[in-house]
């Protein structure tokens, strides 16, 4: 059972570290439906009761699952409000990002009360918006970057074409802070194993959502572009099919590799069995720096089709940045600050969660 006083704490973290709310400020919450299976009721409750503790009315509206169309209900409460904090996946579709000058969106990762009352809800947001860019500094002044991984993925290349992001440039505020900017992947040639599940990014919706690899497939990768498949012949069909049938629904180009980046926080937990839902395990997991992800299949961030690697090791000019899926802080100048600046961190990086919903 979760203690009242951490919930607040983690819905505190989000209302001011994060969302800075004012007082002349307008809140509203949008709530998934939770028998959908991705958030709870008391998530949005905890954090209704804090804003209201913070002498704020909060607006609660109750909707379903996303989908492509965006709702004008939806929109006229958004436009209504200041801030929108989203406990809905429709937080993570670009329709509804900073659909007004001057309002603020939050779209929040924590899925139920015990997550927004655990580290990955209470640490403080701005350790972590300053080690996203301390990471995105260390990241960009990279000549060369090399991803490996237990399953065979050696990929690398220049990331010379990525544009330092400003804050203007995010429209949606994340909460928790969990990955530092995709890094363009149009240079990068090599392979990457692909296993576990193909995910959707989030951006549109399609069915099936998913696709389950059951034997590693290799993808071979040539300046960003997905050049060949190599795997047992069943696996690389329907991997091959899936692609074509997420391309032809939105008529985009299936071939693209267009970016990657990797978690840096670790009390992000995903304690379900990746099987259970891969979708809702794949826009959880990404947080934790066990994992990271390339963007796929449509020439645009964040494309439609996930490729989730695990265990990475990452090296920035043959420095290791992450090794075996840790985040290594204490590596660089520019990360070993954000440890100082932020006493928290330095045991949440000595403990790090290992629970990413795979079991084997």
């Amino acid at each position: 059972m979760t203690h009242s006083s951490d919930l607040a704490e983690g819905a505190r973290n989000l209302l001011v570290n994060c969302a800075d709310l004012r007082p002349e400020e307008s809140l509203l919450i949008v709530c998934e439906d939770p028998t959908l299976g991705w958030y709870d009721n008391e998530t949005a409750r905890a954090i209704a009761d804090e804003a209201r503790t913070l002498a704020f009315t909060p607006t609660l509206l109750d909707v379903g699952a996303p989908e492509n169309v965006r709702s004008s209900a939806i929109t006229q409460a958004i436009e209504a409000h200041t801030c929108t904090v989203f406990l809905s996946r429709m937080g993570d579709q670009d329709r509804f990002a900073d659909p007004v000058p001057g309002k603020k969106i939050v779209m929040c990762y924590v899925r139920d009360g015990a997550e927004l009352a655990s580290t990955y809800g209470r640490t403080n947001h701005r350790a972590f918006l300053q080690l996203k860019v301390a990471v995105n500094d260390i990241l960009l002044g990279a000549e060369t970057v090399h991803i490996t991984c237990p399953l065979g993925t050696d990929i690398a290349g220049y990331v010379s074409k990525t544009e330092k992001e400003s804050p203007s440039d995010v429209s949606v505020r994340r909460f928790p802070m969990g990955v530092p900017q995709p890094l363009d992947a149009s240079e990068m040639s090599g392979q990457v194993a692909l296993a576990h599940y193909l995910t959707p990014t989030g951006s549109n919706a399609y069915d099936p959502a998913s696709l389950a690899i059951d034997n590693t497939v290799i993808a071979e990768v040539s300046m960003g572009r997905i050049k060949d498949l190599k795997g047992k012949p069943k696996d690389v069909g329907r991997i091959r099919r899936h692609y074509q049938m997420v391309a032809n629904l939105f008529a985009i180009d299936g071939d693209v590799v267009h970016s990657f980046h990797a978690g840096i926080h670790p009390g992000s937990a995903y304690t379900k069995d990746v099987a259970d839902d891969p979708d809702r395990w794949s826009n959880s997991a990404f947080t934790n720096p066990r994992v990271l992800h390339f963007h796929t299949c449509g020439d645009y961030p964040p494309g439609e089709i996930c490729w989730m690697v695990i265990d990475h090791t990452l090296t920035i000019d043959g420095k290791a940045l992450w090794e075996h899926g840790r985040l290594c802080v204490d590596a660089f100048d520019e990360t070993a600050r954000c440890l100082d600046d932020w006493p928290e961190l330095r045991p949440l990086f000595a403990n790090p969660s290992n629970a990413i919903g795979i079991f084997n």
